[in-house]
């Protein structure tokens, strides 16, 4: 049964209400544009106000209601360009929220803010239509999961591995990997998942939206994916309400369907960068760094609808862009403190052609503890911290003194450093084309084993070059 966008509210759309009113909804009054301001444009009603998050009309421009200014005037963002429109336009209240179409009939598409088809099909048919602004779940409905999901990727699975219904980062700064590492993450675990995936392009390239259309097709794995893209030449309204749709859809599979959920998001910076401009346009005034005031509000009513409830769990990876490399900026620590895991991706190491660029000392996940990955695979993930960093210690004395003058002990500890730096690499499936080298996908019990051979060694036969791009340590056979 199709539903349809409420055009009024009553009494009894109040939460809590115990009594239905039955008197007939109010037919919502049109209005005409007083301002218009950039992206944001003023609309005086002579009647009743619309509400909050309301979804008006000036011609075929779409604005949401964003705030009331008082004496029957409303401040909304436009979510499309505002060519054609002029004062005094007539602006037509549709008396409810953005809907959009969730279930099985939005599978292995690629849509809009709207839910509209951008994939040159038709639109949904049949399907229900759900208000993209929901509150998160009840604490009372949360449950954790003690469960990391494996990605086949080595220095995430040992380090940070990724929580079931928890919110991974990929953070790091431009050109250093983060969309190559998100779509072998979706490569890796989109065909093995055995739910739903969704996939949410915020202020992206339209280039990378159509290849990644053309890869999930040929993967085989389009079918059970939804795709949902608010690009980078569109509106400042758009970008900020792209994330809202993917949640309602992802909420619908998770709660309706009782089906777990995969969320990626490319790049959840871009969110909070769509949310400035807004409030910008809105004439609010700018806090900390320029960013909008209201920053850590808006990005808490995105992520905390990203959770594991007694139905289902939705299990999100983000990319985040950091400005200029600083992990201080105000929109990279909000982002932080909403994860259960952070992979920190290192120029350092991606100038000196160490891929995936994770730095593994800056990396962490609350699911490396002996409880949940046990305590094997704990100890060494330690033992390999405390390599490297003692490696990082040593290397002022080298650029200055050289290796001869280290210890024995010492070298060995740069033996081995060296060569899990090299052992953590991996050649990648989306890559394969460029590279001119097959992908690799390694379990994590071949990591394991791979890390703790290297630490168990103070001599090595084959040099560090060998142990540089390859799966397993059985890939070592025949390395000269």
């Amino acid at each position: 049964m199709t539903a349809t966008p409420k055009q009024g509210r009553n009494h009894s759309d109040a939460p809590g209400s115990d009594v239905a009113d039955h008197t007939p909804p109010v037919a919502p009054r049109d209005g005409h544009i007083a301002a218009i301001r950039g992206g944001v444009v003023d609309v005086a009603f002579d009647g009743d106000v619309p509400h909050i998050h309301d979804l008006l009309y000036a011609g075929d421009v779409a604005l949401e209601v964003a705030a009331l200014i008082g004496d029957g005037l409303v401040r909304a963002m436009a979510l499309a360009p505002v060519r054609g429109l002029g004062l005094g336009m007539a602006v037509r209240n549709t008396g409810g929220p953005i809907t959009v179409p969730v279930g099985d009939e939005v599978l292995g598409r690629m849509l809009d803010v709207f839910g509209a088809p951008i994939d040159g099909r038709p639109a949904p048919k049949g399907a229900a239509l759900r208000s993209i602004h929901q509150a998160p779940p009840n604490l009372s409905d949360r449950v954790l999961h003690s469960e990391t999901l494996e990605t086949g990727i080595k220095a995430i699975d040992l380090l940070s591995p990724i929580e079931r219904g928890g919110k991974t980062g990929l953070f790091g700064g431009a050109g250093v990997g983060k969309t190559v590492l998100i779509t072998e993450l979706i490569n890796n675990t989109v065909q093995h998942h055995k739910g739903v995936s969704l996939f949410c392009g915020i202020g992206e390239r339209s280039r990378e939206a159509e290849e990644l259309y053309r890869d999930m097709g040929e993967a085989g794995v389009r079918d059970k994916t939804v795709m949902l893209f608010g690009q980078m030449n569109e509106s400042p309204g758009v970008r900020f309400l792209i994330g809202n749709t993917a949640l309602t859809m992802a909420e619908y599979f998770r709660d309706d369907k009782g089906q777990d959920v995969l969320l990626l998001i490319d790049n959840i910076f871009r969110f909070v960068q769509a949310g400035s401009e807004v409030s910008g346009l809105m004439g609010r005034m700018p806090s900390r760094v320029g960013y909008q005031p209201t920053l850590a509000t808006e990005l808490a009513a995105l992520e905390e609808r990203i959770t594991s409830t007694n139905k289902g769990a939705i299990t999100s990876i983000q990319a985040v862009y950091v400005p200029a490399d600083d992990f201080t900026d105000p929109a990279a620590a909000h982002i932080f403190s909403h994860l259960s895991a952070s992979v920190v991706l290192s120029r350092k190491r991606a100038s000196e052609g160490l891929y995936p660029a994770v730095d593994p000392l800056a990396s962490a996940s609350v699911m490396l503890t002996p409880s949940v990955v046990g305590q094997r695979h704990y100890d060494i993930a330690r033992a390999v911290r405390r390599t490297l960093a003692d490696y990082e210690e040593l290397r002022d004395i080298i650029a200055m003194l050289g290796l001869e003058e280290l210890s024995s002990a010492d070298r060995a500890t740069v033996a081995r450093a060296r060569r899990l730096e090299r052992f953590l690499t991996q050649p990648f499936f989306t890559t394969g084309s460029f590279t001119g080298t097959g992908g690799r996908s390694v379990p994590i019990s071949d990591t394991l084993d791979g890390c703790e051979h290297i630490l168990g060694q103070s001599q090595f036969d084959l040099p560090e070059s060998a142990y540089y791009m390859i799966g397993g340590l059985q890939d070592l056979k025949g390395a000269t």
